[in-house]
């Protein structure tokens, strides 16, 4: 299960006064009382808003199970979904005083998709939540939130202290900023700087409602450059970045060919428009190989 649970636990055994963490160590908001802030949390309204925001087209399926006290991105079955419970979200509106808090979490757990995160077996590491919040600072921004509204929630429930999988909460806050000053074509020397700023859906961007285009993911340490062809004989040097899809077509046919090395021996993939997929190393194999992500 670890390798498809990520959610936003910021750190197990973070316990304040008064205060009930759940399983995964999120603080859970405490159920509100008053009526005067209402929050009728409709998710999948946002959750269509926030694709429409980056021009993404939805990989996965939104599914309530209220009485978790969470959210997280996860594969069932080979199927992706966002998990979360109505009841935390809205309880958690109403302790940040705002529904950018909830709508935060949601773009948070969109972002461990857009990276897929969730199709390798390392689980939840500080480097993945930080690419989520940027992710979620970028997606905020783009909604017309103020960085305050952006960063309500994290400043709410997660922990100050980092853990093994879980950044602290300065770092995971500097993130977000980092997202939400990128939207704005603006820089901040605040917060990690190995890692790269969300750029969706470059080289062009694919029409919302066209789920043809394919999807390339690298999962590695630097970049690698691969080779695309149209027609199988002539290939095309393409550069690929750990932390950016990649978002094409080919040309001629709605599938074409790739290779990893520039060798006309090396192992050619077929790739099908409509499909993603992913370039990952085998410790089996000792080598780099190619998988299609579901």
């Amino acid at each position: 299960m670890k390798r498809l649970l990520l959610s936003l636990a910021f750190l197990a055994g973070y316990i304040v006064q008064a205060q009930r963490v759940n399983q995964c160590g999120i603080i859970i908001p405490p159920q509100s009382l008053q009526s005067d802030f209402s929050s009728v949390y409709e998710a999948k309204g946002y959750v269509n808003t926030m694709l429409d925001s980056i021009n993404w087209k939805e990989n996965f399926t939104l599914q309530e199970q209220n009485g978790i006290n969470n959210a997280y991105a996860t594969i069932i079955r080979n199927k992706r979904y966002i998990i979360y419970d109505n009841n935390f979200l809205e309880n958690l509106d109403n302790y940040a005083g705002t529904q950018w808090a909830s709508i935060s979490v949601l773009a948070h757990e969109m972002g461990h998709h857009y990276r897929n995160h969730v199709i390798d077996a390392g689980g939840s590491t500080p480097a993945k939540e930080i690419e989520a919040d940027i992710f979620s600072g970028y997606v905020m921004a783009r909604l017309g939130s103020t960085l305050n509204e952006a960063k309500a929630a994290m400043n709410k429930i997660a922990s100050p202290k980092a853990s093994a999988t879980h950044p602290a909460k300065a770092d995971r806050l500097n993130a977000i900023e980092k997202g939400w000053n990128y939207a704005f074509g603006q820089t901040t020397t605040s917060g990690p700087t190995t890692t790269p700023v969300p750029q969706p859906q470059q080289n062009p961007p694919p029409p919302a409602n066209d789920a043809s285009w394919i999807y390339l993911s690298l999962y590695g340490n630097s970049e690698m450059t691969v080779y695309l062809s149209d027609d199988g004989k002539k290939f095309q040097a393409v550069p690929l970045k750990p932390t950016q899809p990649f978002v094409f077509k080919f040309e001629i046919y709605n599938y074409g060919w790739m290779r990893i090395t520039n060798d006309s021996r090396a192992r050619v993939y077929k790739l099908n428009h409509a499909k993603d997929y992913a370039i990952v190393w085998s410790r089996r194999s000792n080598n780099w190989t190619v998988i299609e992500v579901p």
